[in-house]
C-alpha cells in the first residue's frame, strides 16, 4: 500500500486534534471532533475522490467517546486504512467503523489510568508541594508537566497509530485476515457498548406491593429473570426511536419527564 500521508499532514491532524471536544453531543460524543480532526488528511487521501471523501467524512461523525489524550493513535490507524479504501474498490469499509469502536475502550482505559490516574497526580504533587512552599514553581511545574506529557501522547500517538496501521494492513491483506479482523473488531465493539449500557443506565422500579402473605418486589423478580434487563429495554427502545428519526432534544425531554413523575409516584428509583 502507498502511503500517502506526509508528516506536515500528520501534523495537522495532531493539531486540530486539540479541538476534538469542541463540539460534542450527546448522539456522537466526539463524533463531530473526530472528523474535523483527521479531515485535511481525508482531502488529501480522497484526492480526486469526492464521493468517498463525503461518506468518509459522514462515517467519521458517528459515535466517539476515548481519551482525548492519546486518541490520535485511533486516528493514526483509520487513516491508514482511509487510505487502503482509496486505492482499493473493494475494501470493506466497515472495517474503519470495526476498528473505531473496538479500540475506543481499550484506549480510554490505558489514557485514563496513565493521564487522569498517574501523570496528573505526580505532577500535582510535585506543584503542590512547591506551592505550599510559596514557591510560584509549584503551578508552573504542574502545568508544563502535566502538558508536555499531554502533548508527547497526542504527537507521538498520531504516528505511531498511522505507522502501525500502515504495517497492520499489509500484512492483513497477505494473509487474507481482514474479514476476520472485521469481525474480532465488531464483538470487542459490541461488547464495550453491552457494557457502557449496564453499567451507565440506571432504571429500576421502586413499586413494593403489600399482600396477605407479604410483600412483592418488583424489581428482585425482574432482576431474578433477568438482570438488567429494564436498562437494556429503555437503551433498545431510544435506539429504535432514533431510527424513526425522532429528535434528541425530545428523547431527553421525554426520560426527563418520565424519571421526575416516576419518582414522584415512587413507581421508579
Amino acid at each position: 500500500m502507498t502511503q500517502k500521508l506526509s508528516t506536515k499532514d500528520l501534523n495537522r491532524v495532531f493539531w486540530r486534534s486539540f479541538a476534538l471536544q469542541g463540539s460534542e453531543s450527546y448522539t456522537d460524543m466526539q463524533g463531530m471532533g473526530y472528523t474535523f480532526s483527521i479531515l485535511p488528511a481525508l482531502k488529501k487521501i480522497y484526492s480526486g475522490q469526492e464521493d468517498k471523501l463525503y461518506e468518509s467524512a459522514l462515517r467519521n461523525t458517528a459515535l466517539f467517546n476515548t481519551t482525548p489524550h492519546i486518541a490520535t493513535f485511533i486516528m493514526g490507524m483509520s487513516l491508514a486504512l482511509e487510505e487502503e479504501n482509496a486505492q482499493d474498490p473493494n475494501f470493506d469499509v466497515e472495517a474503519i467503523s470495526s476498528l473505531k469502536a473496538a479500540l475506543m475502550g481499550p484506549v480510554a482505559g490505558i489514557g485514563d489510568t496513565l493521564y487522569w490516574g498517574t501523570f496528573r497526580i505526580i505532577a500535582a504533587g510535585i506543584g503542590m508541594s512547591l506551592a505550599a512552599q510559596g514557591n510560584i514553581l509549584g503551578p508552573i511545574l504542574y502545568f508544563l508537566i502535566y502538558t508536555t506529557l499531554h502533548f508527547i501522547g497526542r504527537y507521538g500517538g498520531i504516528r505511531l497509530g498511522y505507522n502501525t496501521g500502515v504495517k497492520a494492513m499489509e500484512k492483513a491483506f497477505e494473509g487474507n485476515y481482514l474479514e476476520k479482523f472485521t469481525l474480532a473488531a465488531s464483538i470487542v465493539g459490541l461488547m464495550s457498548i453491552g457494557s457502557m449500557t449496564s453499567s451507565l443506565v440506571n432504571f429500576k422500579i421502586a413499586a413494593i406491593w403489600k399482600t396477605a402473605s407479604g410483600t412483592i418486589n418488583v424489581q428482585n423478580i425482574l432482576n431474578d429473570i433477568f438482570p438488567g434487563l429494564l436498562p437494556l429495554g429503555l437503551t433498545f427502545l431510544m435506539y429504535y426511536l432514533l431510527n424513526k428519526k425522532v429528535k434528541v432534544i425530545y428523547l431527553i425531554l421525554g426520560i426527563f419527564i418520565l424519571a421526575i413523575a416516576g419518582v414522584y409516584l415512587n413507581i421508579l428509583r
